[in-house]
């Protein structure tokens, strides 16, 4: 399949304002794409240049593209720059470059999805003597070769700003449509893909295989689980009503939340992040420990990595466990600032896929494999049947500087990439009617006024995520909380992905300055989840008649601004929200 049939079925996904209409169109280009060229279009539709635990960076600096356009398209670069400051779009300036040139381009060679991404991907991982020369030179190839749409598209994939509003949740719909005829697979596709974390590799042996190869996905190691997650509950008698009266109680740590891949025959360890990316490098300490402690030849396991201050005999704020991300300072920290990982569940071991095994296996052989571990460490825990002791851990987790606790079912199985009541939390935030923090994806900003103006920058929109139609609805406009190094950094990146139009898996009923791609994190908190004529959160016809949705009263940012370990879908859900409610009107009631 030729690139230039991809970035057709890319401009008809720009100007689809509705989700079901995108599947229709995901699954016609997927139907239309050739065996050899499926993970690669997968891939290229996600935005990326593999899965997120192959760590290849995108996006091309503008000033090396718009020499690259200009080789391509024989017009100066002061021309282009000038052109990119009207547009506000380096793609469409590329596209209307191709345009006007092309009597002077290499029209002869036509290049497949395939050829295209190596392409890119050859660009992308290119370093060293010369290769900013060699980058600008197969750039501009690309675009020379394209037509001006594909111009458009290919320049946009390069510097990391596709934007087709294409979530993982609707290509795996289309997956299952294209390939099976019936949307109901798509919940065999996701666990397939909860299990391997790799879109591309899941739609490549659908294409393949058929359904029959989805089924042969199995766990392995060095390709990390997408993690299982919790519900939550505001008190210890409801979560033993879920848990049919007795359940485990593990302490919640602040930590920044780790799977541990170890082959000990080949002295191999990987550490992978929420977000499934390769972190390795920033714990070397916790490495050379994984081999020296776990009791294992080979193991999958899964906790929170936190820095602990031993002479006051504290555990540190997640702020300072990512500290680790400044790779230059690694070394230093790993002395000043050492790191324990308190480990809470085994996915794999000796082989074996521990994840169909019931919590209470999983512990015990955890405890077995760990019994020795001094930087590698057990999450503390307790088995309980009464809304007292649960309490009382609770309690005595608070007073060790900790988040809370999550309860954990005796029988039940490690659900990946799922939020389901086997795992339920319990924080300190939940205690008070609505002191609970709210993670939430900004949607869009405004401009500054007042003393804001100097700022260009006045507010953001914020939306939770609906996990069960892959939107994003409003919950909450925020213009309280930020220090003015948060809003200096706000303004820079939100700038950066401005999209021209509202985006189609966000459902909006107001209108910000500009609207942005779903994707970065920011933690919320607010004095209350009040009743919204107005936001889309939660948005439905209720018992007394009335359609309403729901939003925050006093809205305000947490101090630590993004939270680089998250991803949008990873946001409080719309359905949390209005539990949420529900739970902040019992307590007023009662």
């Amino acid at each position: 399949m030729l690139f230039e049939k991809i970035a057709a079925y890319y401009d008809r996904l720009e100007s689809i304002s509705s989700r079901l209409e995108m599947i229709d169109v995901l699954t016609e280009m997927l139907k239309e794409t050739s065996e050899d060229d499926i993970r690669e279009a997968i891939y290229m539709t996600q935005g990326v240049l593999g899965p997120p635990f192959a760590g290849i960076e995108i996006g091309i600096a503008e000033k090396l593209t718009e020499q690259a356009i200009e080789r391509a398209s024989g017009y100066k670069v002061s021309e282009i720059d000038a052109n990119f400051k009207k547009t506000g779009d380096l793609g469409t300036s590329a596209g209307q470059f191709a345009e006007k040139s092309k009597l002077k381009r290499m029209s002869s060679n036509k290049f497949t999805v395939k050829e295209t991404f190596d392409i890119l991907l050859k660009i992308a991982v290119t370093s060293g003597s010369g290769s900013q020369d060699s980058k600008i030179r197969m750039m501009s190839e690309l675009i020379a070769s394209s037509s001006p749409n594909g111009a458009k598209y290919i320049v946009r994939f390069a510097m990391g700003t596709l934007r087709l509003g294409v979530g993982d949740a609707t290509i795996l719909e289309a997956l299952s449509k294209a390939f099976t005829d019936d949307r109901k697979f798509k919940t065999e596709l996701e666990n397939a893909y909860n299990i391997c974390s790799d879109l591309g590799e899941v739609g490549y042996i659908l294409a393949k295989k058929g359904k029959k190869g989805i089924d042969g996905i199995k766990i392995s190691l060095f390709k990390p689980i997408r993690p299982a997650l919790a519900e939550r509950l505001s008190t210890g008698e409801e979560i033993l009503e879920k848990m049919h009266g007795k359940c485990s109680v593990e302490s919640k740590y602040d930590g920044m939340r780790a799977q541990l891949h170890v082959d000990k025959k080949k002295g191999k360890v990987q550490i992978y992040s929420r977000r499934l990316e390769n972190t390795t490098e920033m714990f070397p300490d916790i490495c050379e420990a994984a081999l020296r402690e776990i009791d294992a030849d080979s193991v999958i396991l899964e906790g929170e990595i936190i820095a602990y201050d031993e002479v006051a005999n504290i555990f540190l704020p997640f702020q300072e466990t990512a500290q680790r991300r400044r790779k230059h300072e690694i070394s230093a920290k790993a002395q000043s600032l050492p790191v324990y990982m308190f480990s809470f569940d085994l996915m794999y071991l000796n082989g074996h896929d521990y994840m169909e095994k019931e919590y209470s296996q999983r512990r015990m052989k955890l405890e077995e494999i760990l019994k020795k571990g001094k930087m590698l460490r057990l999450a503390d825990r307790k088995v309980v049947d009464s809304a007292k002791d649960l309490e009382k851990y609770f309690v005595n987790a608070i007073d060790e500087g900790l988040e809370g606790v999550v309860a954990k079912g005796l029988n039940s199985k490690y659900i990946a990439g799922a939020r389901k009541f086997s795992w339920i939390k319990l924080k300190r935030s939940y205690r008070n009617e609505l002191s609970d923090t709210l993670d939430l994806v900004i949607v869009g900003y405004y401009l500054g006024k007042g003393s804001r103006e100097e700022f260009k920058f006045g507010g953001i929109l914020c939306a939770t995520y609906n996990d069960r139609k892959d939107v994003f609805e409003t919950v909450t406009r925020i213009g309280t909380g930020f220090t003015e190094k948060l809003l200096e950094e706000l303004r820079e990146i939100l700038s950066k992905i401005r999209t021209t139009g509202k985006p189609a898996r966000v459902v909006s009923n107001v209108e910000p300055d500009f609207w942005v791609e779903p994707r970065y994190v920011v933690t919320v908190r607010a004095d209350e989840i009040t009743k919204s004529p107005t936001h889309t959160c939660g948005w439905n016809k209720h018992e007394d008649g009335t359609q309403y949705g729901y939003a925050l009263r006093f809205p305000r940012i947490v101090s630590n601004g993004i939270r680089e370990d998250k991803g949008a879908e990873e946001a409080n859900t719309s359905h949390e929200v209005a539990e949420m409610y529900k739970l902040q009107k019992k307590t007023k009631l009662s």
